[in-house]
C-alpha cells in the first residue's frame, strides 16, 4: 500500500514553498518533503492542519493506493 498525495500540486497553486507550509502547520521542512514523496504517513492532526491551509479535505489531499 502506497500513500499518494496531491500536496505538491496544491502547494504550487498557492505559491507556497515547502518551508512556508511547514511553518504554517508546525513541522520541519523535511516532513513536508517526505510527505510529498510518499515516504511519510501524516498523523490525522497534521493531515487536517494541512487540509485547512488549502481549504480542502484530507481525502482530496491524501489517499492510499493498494498494490494487487
Amino acid at each position: 500500500m502506497a500513500l499518494i498525495t496531491k500536496l505538491r500540486e496544491y502547494r504550487a497553486k498557492q505559491s507556497l514553498t515547502q518551508d512556508e507550509l511547514a511553518v504554517l502547520v508546525g513541522v520541519r521542512r523535511e516532513t513536508i518533503i517526505n510527505l510529498e514523496k510518499g515516504r511519510y504517513n501524516p498523523s490525522l492532526k497534521l493531515a487536517m492542519d494541512i487540509a485547512k491551509v488549502f481549504s480542502s479535505t484530507v481525502e482530496e489531499l491524501f489517499f492510499f493506493y493498494e498494490d494487487e
